[in-house]
């Protein structure tokens, strides 16, 4: 028998002063039975710093990454189904980020392993002829401290200014900077 995703709730209360989004956002997450609480607060985060700040045109949602091999971390569709924005999670190879460059308007990439440098090293100059790719590096240490406030039922504050990115849990908070590997 199969194991069966873990299923986790987050109230989430967005303060992004970068990109003028306040919002308060419930999300459900099914997290895949092979997923760290590390790899679904990344997935979280990456949902808040890329949520749009209104639903007219679509909005971010979890995909099944884990579970289908076509399908990013999460993604944003407009109205009529057309891929605006396509979001990984780790360190996808440069093939699978080539394919997501020619179906969706924008790609992002959120890595948190300590590897990264090493990842990215070997990728960069491959990825250099698409230009609607971003490459993030979550700092190993930042991304372990917001695995800690994972709950199955979780009420988080986000503040976002000047890049910076501060989660909390009402007891405890963690800073998180997101570095741009690749440049604009």
């Amino acid at each position: 028998m199969a194991i069966k995703a873990t299923i986790y709730k987050a109230n989430l209360q967005i303060a992004d002063m970068d990109r003028n989004v306040y919002v308060d956002h419930a999300v459900t997450i099914a997290r895949h039975p092979s997923e760290t609480d590390e790899r679904m607060m990344i997935r979280l985060l990456a949902l808040t710093l890329n949520l749009p700040a209104d639903t007219h045109q679509g909005t971010l949602e979890f995909a099944k990454d884990l579970w289908e091999a076509d399908e990013p971390a999460l993604w944003h569709k407009d109205l009529t189904g057309e891929l605006k924005h396509w979001v990984e999670v780790g360190q996808p190879d440069d093939k699978r980020l080539l394919r997501a460059s020619g179906r969706s308007d924008r790609v992002s990439v959120y890595s948190f392993s300590a590897s990264t440098p090493i990842w990215w090293g070997g990728l960069a100059t491959k990825i250099t002829r698409a230009s609607n790719i971003a490459v993030w590096q979550i700092d190993p240490a930042q991304s372990q401290a917001l695995a800690e406030l994972a709950q199955r039922g979780m009420q988080l504050q986000i503040s976002v200014q000047d890049g910076t990115a501060y989660v909390g849990d009402g007891q405890r908070s963690v800073e998180i900077t997101p570095r741009r590997l690749n440049p604009r």
